[in-house]
């Protein structure tokens, strides 16, 4: 039987995207997007969670990201869970939980100067290159 590692997100950028490089030139990507959950309690009131969620996103469309998402815009993220284990500086072990996108379609209206006619459609940004190999992550 197959398995399935499949995250789709709608939510908001928490940062400007933070773009880093491997040895072997391949860009990288990094930024948190928010998600929220409104639900009303058993008492009536109001109630409100945020989720933030860790997105990575590789190659060309690291670039493009950088260049057209910007802290607060609304984004759609489809990709998979990934899990990684590091030596932090200190010696300890470090373990992180992100999503590795391989879609990443840009919501909301255009700000002047993005280059969109207001009210078409979202720009879509989709990968074109896998990750590189593990040995070559920078971070």
């Amino acid at each position: 039987m197959a398995s399935v590692n499949r995250v789709i997100l709608i939510g908001n950028l928490g940062r400007d995207p933070e773009v880093r490089y491997t040895q072997g030139g391949a860009a990288v990507a990094n930024f948190t997007l928010a998600t929220n959950e409104v639900w009303t309690d058993k008492a009536g009131a109001r109630q409100e969670r945020t989720e933030w969620h860790r997105i990575v996103v590789w190659g060309k469309q690291a670039e493009i990201v950088r260049e057209h998402l910007t802290k607060g815009k609304q984004v759609y993220v489809e990709g998979s869970l990934q899990t990684r284990q590091w030596d932090d500086r200190e010696g300890h072990k470090r373990t992180t939980t992100e999503i590795k996108a391989m879609r990443v379609v840009m919501l909301g209206r255009p700000e002047a100067g993005e280059g969109r006619m207001a009210g078409s459609a979202p720009q879509e940004v989709v990968a074109e290159e896998g990750p590189p190999p593990e040995d070559d992550i920078p971070f």
